[in-house]
């Protein structure tokens, strides 16, 4: 179902797709490929939203740094310094989270209008990212395509193009609450990941990819997440050609159960220590599949390179069950 939703400002209009299947309820919006709500049941089939976001567009745009429920772009995480080099030439980017860059800068694709068709069980996305947008080289065509499948799970699958070499590292930014409100500290995670990057000061990767074991990063066995991350976890199966399941969580209280399968090589887990008004610190639990923080200036992570005639693929799947004890 597509309906209007808001109006810009300069009159653009913004809208509103809701798809349904299985038990599942998921509302897309253009503005920012926003997932604005998931609905799905608990164990005694209620069915409550478990994403955080706003009723109306005036939310998101009050409040646009949580990056609520948003495709994060041209390049998802930190760059460090706001600069990379790309076969010799350096490219200089918005220090909006100085001293980085992050997200995609100070408009980044979270803050886009995107054009919007319906496929089968759910929509595609596209725009188009100029030639130097946020100072990042080539005019970049990019989709988000969601779709519910016949469980429900709601999968994502980007594709892009450039006309000129470039960086590209897209992902999605919703919070998770299981329980559908209050502080998510209590649910419990596991990551398949015996690495992450661990970071200095500033959030960046200091380049080495310590082990977990012995740590507060081991999720290799379920626990309480607690607080305190914002973090990349070294996914064990790497880079794959088709989403492999990579972590679950867990909210005991409703049974609610979500599985992330991807094909990207690290996962970003932020307990959401920094939420504000309305929110409160730890109300939810950022799950961003993507390449490492920092990938352009890290020759030894996977690389995040397009360069014309190829073609970005990627998926990410977040699947919704419940444990019955």
């Amino acid at each position: 179902m597509n309906e209007l939703f808001a109006t810009l400002s300069d009159g653009t209009q913004v809208h509103r797709w809701t798809l349904e299947r299985a038990g599942v309820r998921v509302r897309i919006l253009s503005y920012g490929g926003i997932v604005q709500s998931a609905e799905v049941p608990d164990r005694d089939g209620r069915r409550l939203n478990v994403v955080l976001g706003f009723a109306d567009l005036d939310g998101y745009l009050t409040h646009p740094g949580p990056y609520f429920g948003a495709l994060i772009g041209r390049y998802a995480n930190r760059i460090a310094g706001g600069r990379f080099s790309l076969d010799g030439r350096t490219y200089e980017l918005a220090l909006n989270n100085p001293p980085n860059s992050l997200h995609g800068g100070e408009r980044g694709f979270g803050q886009r209008v995107w054009d919007v068709e319906p496929v089968e069980h759910g929509v595609r996305l596209s725009l188009v990212a100029a030639d130097g947008e946020e100072g990042f080289p080539g005019r970049l065509e990019i989709s988000a395509t969601y779709t519910l499948d016949a469980s429900g799970a709601l999968r994502i699958a980007y594709e892009a193009v450039t006309d000129a070499p470039t960086v590209v590292n897209p992902t999605n930014h919703s919070y998770f609450n299981l329980a559908g409100s209050g502080n998510a500290g209590g649910h419990e995670l596991r990551i398949d990941a015996s690495r992450f990057t661990p970071v200095d000061a500033d959030l960046i990767p200091t380049g080495v990819l310590d082990e977990v074991a012995g740590t507060r990063f081991d999720f290799r066995q379920a626990r309480k997440t607690g607080a305190g991350y914002d973090h990349n976890f070294v996914l064990d199966k790497g880079v794959t050609d088709t989403p492999v399941e990579v972590a679950e969580l867990y909210e005991p209280a409703s049974g609610r159960v979500l599985t992330v399968s991807t094909t990207e090589p690290g996962l970003q887990l932020y307990t959401a220590d920094h939420l504000s008004e309305p929110f409160a610190p730890g109300d939810g639990i950022a799950l961003e599949t993507q390449h490492f923080p920092d990938s352009p200036n890290r020759p030894k992570f996977p690389s995040t390179v397009l360069r014309p005639g190829e073609v970005f693929r990627s998926q990410t799947v977040y699947g919704f069950s419940v444990r019955q004890s």
